[in-house]
């Protein structure tokens, strides 16, 4: 199907796109990577009369330093983000999420940021910017504000980006030396996943002494399961039978409080049972891949 006709603005610069933004009133939308939005575009699921393409805005693209954080611009593409060093140093999981997705013409094409404000709560990247604590900054007619992963997400496809802003770049504390890994669950390649787990954890002293876990496609939103991340505060790093009932017994709470879907993927029941065995494995690959040093 051909979309409806739209005008078509391509600014150079963020206050060019803020404005020509402003200009389009309740009319316009953004167009980041498109691999969301162009789709719906064609099946005329959405109709806007004006398209401001962000592709040009080179302020809005890169990955660098800032202190205790890392900061990816909201046009990096996941494949950037994917092979990004400083990425990958300080926050693998942003980096094992962004090379799960999809596949690589997606990756080439789609954003970080473009992403994380489609809010798709099956998406690989909210869960675990959730996990992570990352800021987003969001720029708009009245200036420039940070919201926190756990403020940011509102429901499913609605961020705290209001349609006049918009998402900038997203702040990432440094956790160097972590274990990290990224799980999920799909019945055919490169689709949804049915459920997603991201899962960090710290290592001292022989044990677990801080713990992060993002879960996907388990509310209309992504979800912190801080209970579990606390349970498994404490449990010895081996590789024995014994560590890993610890983390299973840790875990078995995982689904407690989340509000999964009922599709043609599984019902909430068998998404709840996924989650455990996915948070379990997720784990597990974390632990035995951080620092201890």
């Amino acid at each position: 199907m051909i979309p409806v006709a739209f005008d078509y603005a391509a600014p150079t610069t963020l206050d060019e796109a803020l404005a020509a933004l402003a200009d389009a009133g309740d009319d316009g939308k953004l167009l980041a990577g498109g691999q969301s939005l162009i789709p719906v575009l064609k099946l005329r699921m959405a109709a806007p009369s004006v398209l401001v393409d962000l592709g040009r805005v080179a302020s809005l693209r890169g990955i660098r330093e800032d202190g205790d954080a890392i900061v990816i611009g909201a046009m990096t593409t996941h494949h950037e983000v994917a092979n990004d060093p400083l990425v990958a140093r300080f926050a693998g999981l942003i980096t094992q999420a962004a090379r799960a997705i999809a596949d690589p013409q997606i990756r080439h094409r789609g954003t970080f940021g473009g992403a994380l404000v489609h809010a798709d709560p099956a998406a690989d990247l909210p869960a675990p910017a959730l996990a992570l604590d990352a800021e987003f900054v969001i720029v708009g007619p009245g200036g420039t504000r940070t919201v926190a992963a756990a403020d940011f997400f509102e429901d499913m496809f609605t961020t705290a980006v209001a349609e006049d802003e918009i998402l900038t770049e997203v702040r990432i504390p440094k956790r160097e030396g972590w274990g990290t890994h990224h799980e999920k669950f799909t019945r055919t390649a490169q689709q949804w996943p049915v459920v997603g787990v991201s899962a960090a954890v710290r290592v001292a002293d022989g044990a677990i002494v801080e713990a992060r876990i993002g879960l996907s496609n388990m509310a209309s939103t992504p979800v912190r399961a801080t209970a579990v991340e606390a349970a498994l505060v404490g449990i010895p790093v081996t590789s024995d039978v014994a560590t890993e009932a610890a983390i299973g017994a840790a875990v078995a709470g995982v689904a407690d409080g989340t509000n999964p879907p009922d599709d043609a993927n599984g019902d909430p029941a068998y998404r709840r049972h996924l989650a455990e065995v996915l948070t379990r494995k997720a784990v597990v690959a974390a632990m035995l891949g951080a620092d201890a040093s």
